[in-house]
């Protein structure tokens, strides 16, 4: 079903198109591009209340800028939506996040306009500041470089590096500041404080209104106007020394606070910053999910990414099944959590700004004084869970997997050297799905298992996962402790069952055989056991081995396998370079066995989003390619 747009975002296929308006059919135009976003997501599916918050900012954008030559990047992402839409993708949008279709971020392979891939977020203001430090040496001094950064992005501590160093880089770099309070959940921190204070702020409001009246005049001051904003400059920050202001401190020109749904005054207000040389900030006050009354009135964390939905109700639709179903891993995570919690006093959850996505909510619900969300701050996250390990505190630190790659220096330098006990949750390990490559925990087995004093275990089911968690929180003086668990549901309708330690580094035999061996770790196992379902019924008989921990391996289990089969293949769900199958042909080589050893996993390739079951079977390892390999060796072995 294809979304028919409006009449005159039906004329608009890229920002030239867009620029033939006259800039007052722009609200018109904004209400269509709203609705065109509304039609698609209900259908569709995708990230939501985010792009419908900017709309009326990335039409002036591309109305104002001359795109692509002047630079727009986005913080984060899911912003994006309009932007898209606006530069060549409106008819393949309903594609969107769908396996073989467009990417639901920015991509710079994927449109000229994408000037920078932003999955991740924090890094639009260092990308920008780049281009624009790139364009003054090459002497193009008209091009301009805009950062779009929102959704809590603006917590991040990378975000506050680049600016640090824009304030003295004296180049052509704007930041927009999106403010609306959230990122998936909502904003936390000293920093939305002081947003809210500057938004609040009477004197900010009145000299607010004194710029703009200024401003609005600039086209007809001549040579006089830089010297008369110099001045009004000058004046504001006089007047602000009992209030000081964050981004002035930082060497940044800052302007604002504005309404980011007027798209009229930002029309305005951008042509005239393009006028104003040097790194500046244009502060934006939006609501996240504008248009959509839903949005705008429900739980904005529920519509940042909902899922289809029926736009004329808003009831978002959810899946009926006939059978009871088992739990996603991460809701496992968040009620064993508290569970453990309320037997060990000194058990501490710390999340950077996903405690609904990690299902580290339930903590904080129930223990709020134990359990802490800390922004968009990985790095922070880790070494502040470090240092609640050095007081005799047990923490367990919740990052997705790809999240954690930005906080990794603090794992090796703050909490392996130090020989802490800190315990890292890997959310969404492996395929994250539609959200792509940014968004895939593809290396956190290989990053994680070259660090010394480090553990790496991965749970085949909930039962699993509730055992690791509870051998994690027992008292130990070293050794940091990861555990890795994909993004979906487990395979347990009836998973509360008492939880019990597991020796470190002991996998468990599923099945014996004759064979071939099959060594799994994760939830990926799952496939191998239907693969020896199915053989089982051909009369071949495999063995099964659910290894549990990448680090330390099961020896004893190696020696038995590598002694009893000439066959065997290991499957994971991570990169196949230095990941679980990589330990394990180390270990082969180390004592010299001669043994045809067949690594799936994810190839050394960057793999596009898709369903996972959809990845799986690109790379070859769903249950199809599992049975194929295993079919293959075992009549080759046969023919031998």
């Amino acid at each position: 079903m294809l979304i028919t747009p409006g009449p005159l975002l039906a004329k608009i296929n890229n920002p030239d198109d867009l620029k033939k308006l006259n800039q007052d059919e722009l609200v018109l135009l904004c209400q269509e591009l709203r609705q065109f976003i509304v039609d698609n997501v209900s259908v569709y599916g995708g990230h939501f209340g985010a792009s419908l918050g900017v709309v009326e900012l990335t039409v002036a954008l591309h109305y104002v800028f001359n795109t692509p030559y002047d630079q727009l990047v986005w913080d984060v992402g899911h912003q994006a939506y309009g932007h898209k839409i606006l530069t060549g993708r409106k008819d393949v949008f309903h594609t969107n996040r769908i396996y073989k279709g467009i990417s639901g971020f920015p991509k710079r392979k994927e449109s000229v306009y994408d000037t920078f891939g932003v999955g991740h977020s924090s890094t639009s203001i260092s990308a920008a500041l780049g281009m624009a430090i790139a364009s003054k040496y090459q002497g193009l001094e008209d091009k301009q470089h805009v950062a779009i950064i929102g959704d809590g992005a603006m917590t991040g501590g990378m975000a506050f590096e680049a600016m640090n160093h824009a304030g003295v880089s004296d180049s052509n770099i704007l930041i927009i500041l999106n403010d609306n309070c959230m990122s998936i959940d909502p904003n936390v921190g000293a920093l939305k404080d002081y947003l809210t204070d500057i938004t609040t702020s009477k004197v900010y409001n009145k000299l607010k209104d004194e710029v703009w009246n200024v401003l609005g005049k600039f086209s007809s001051l001549g040579k006089n106007a830089q010297e008369l904003v110099s001045k009004l400059e000058n004046g504001i920050k006089s007047t602000l020394l009992s209030q000081s202001n964050l981004f002035e401190s930082l060497n940044l020109r800052y302007f604002g606070p504005v309404d980011g749904h007027d798209v009229d005054h930002l029309v305005s207000v951008l042509k005239d910053l393009k006028n104003i040389k040097g790194p500046k900030i244009l502060h934006c006050v939006t609501v996240k999910g504008k248009g959509y009354g839903p949005a705008e009135k429900g739980n904005a964390t529920t519509w940042h990414a909902p899922g289809t939905f029926d736009k004329i109700t808003g009831e978002i639709h959810k899946k009926v099944y006939e059978k009871p179903q088992p739990p996603k891993y991460q809701d496992v995570f968040g009620h064993t959590l508290v569970e453990l919690a309320k037997a060990d006093e000194k058990i501490m959850g710390i999340t950077p700004a996903m405690p609904s996505g990690s299902s580290m909510n339930i903590m904080m619900k129930e223990m709020p004084t134990r359990a802490f969300d800390v922004g968009i701050a990985e790095q922070h996250a880790v070494t502040f869970s470090a240092g609640l390990a050095t007081q005799g505190l047990i923490p367990f630190c919740n990052i997705y997997s790809s999240f954690m790659q930005r906080a990794y220096d603090q794992v090796i330098h703050d909490v392996c050297i130090q020989n802490l006990p800190v315990n890292f949750c890997l959310d969404r390990a492996g395929f994250a799905g539609a959200d792509g490559p940014t968004h895939h925990g593809a290396y956190d087995i290989a990053y994680m298992r070259c660090i010394p004093n480090m553990v790496i275990a991965s749970p085949m089911n909930e039962e699993e996962l509730r055992n690791m968690m509870f051998t994690a929180a027992q008292p130990r003086k070293d050794l940091a402790f990861t555990i890795r668990y994909p993004r979906g549901q487990g395979v347990m309708p009836n998973w509360r069952l008492p939880m019990q330690a597991i020796e470190i580094g002991k996998g468990r035999v599923v099945k014996e055989g004759e064979e071939l061996a099959i060594l799994t770790i994760g939830h990926i196992g799952n496939y191998a056991v239907e693969v020896s379902e199915q053989l089982e019924k051909e009369g071949l008989t495999i063995g099964h081995y659910d290894m549990r921990f990448a680090k330390p391996l099961d020896e004893e289990m190696l020696h038995h396998v590598f002694s009893k089969y000439n066959k065997v293949i290991t499957v994971e769900d991570g990169c196949i370079i230095g990941g679980f199958g990589s330990a394990v042909l180390e270990f082969a080589s180390a004592h010299s066995y001669k043994v045809e050893v067949k690594l799936l996993g994810i190839p050394d390739q960057v793999i596009e989003h898709g369903e996972q079951i959809e990845l799986h079977k690109e790379c070859g390892f769903d249950v199809e390619g599992i049975y194929r390999t295993a079919k293959t060796m075992i009549e080759t072995s046969v023919k031998v």
